[in-house]
């Protein structure tokens, strides 16, 4: 449906803004939305609730397939909910993040994702931010855009999300888990985080979310 239907794919790292990106995008032009690394996520939830091995493949890949999962859009967030249940607060943990990161990096969870993914692509579009997204995901997609910042930044802007929701980490641990997820997202032999041929590159750094937002809806424009 993808090819039907106008997709805005967002990808980058940690902490270079695109959840906030993709949502107010999403919101300004009444589009849909998809947080895929919500549902990495979910699957690193899963697992723990589940007492689920991160190398035990088949039952990731099944709990990926088979995990009642949906997604409710706020003003300012988003909610996400299993089996009915509000599990926000849950997935926005560092500890998840780095859970998910590892779940990600599996073939057989990544391929039981891949068409619940594209089953977001619904008129009038849909804006969905991740790592792959422009890549694997949506490869036809309207507009790609890869948003990144210098490592400094994106630390400093995942450290107060963090402090918003009540998380307290020190940045000198945030930094190095950081780091390491950048170093096993762009290494992994499926989908390495990187910008996609097509992608339109935006360095953040100094910009204001609104001034981003600005900047793509620019380019969706472009698009014709």
């Amino acid at each position: 449906m993808s090819d039907q239907v106008p997709v805005v794919a967002i990808d980058g790292p940690t902490g270079s803004g695109k959840g906030t990106i993709a949502r107010a995008l999403a919101r300004n032009l009444s589009w849909h939305l998809l947080d895929s690394g919500a549902l990495y996520r979910v699957v690193a939830l899963v697992a723990e609730q589940e007492s689920l091995a991160l190398d035990d493949v088949d039952s990731l890949a099944a709990a990926a397939r088979e995990m009642d999962v949906a997604f409710s859009a706020a003003e300012d967030s988003e909610q996400v909910l299993l089996a009915g249940r509000d599990v926000t607060a849950l997935l926005r943990t560092e500890a998840h993040g780095a859970a998910a990161s590892k779940v990600a990096a599996i073939p057989f969870v990544r391929q039981a994702l891949l068409e619940r993914q594209r089953a977001f692509a619904k008129l009038p579009g849909l804006v969905a931010d991740g790592r792959d997204m422009g890549s694997v995901v949506f490869p036809d997609a309207t507009l790609k855009v890869f948003l990144t910042a210098i490592p400094e930044e994106r630390v400093r802007r995942r450290h107060n999300q963090l402090k918003e929701k009540g998380i307290d980490v020190s940045l000198p641990a945030l930094s190095q888990e950081i780091r390491k997820r950048d170093e096993r997202d762009a290494s992994r032999e499926i989908a390495p985080l990187r910008a996609t041929k097509g992608a339109r590159v935006l360095d953040s750094t100094g910009m204001t979310a609104d001034e981003v937002v600005e900047r793509v809806e620019i380019w969706l424009a472009e698009t014709g």
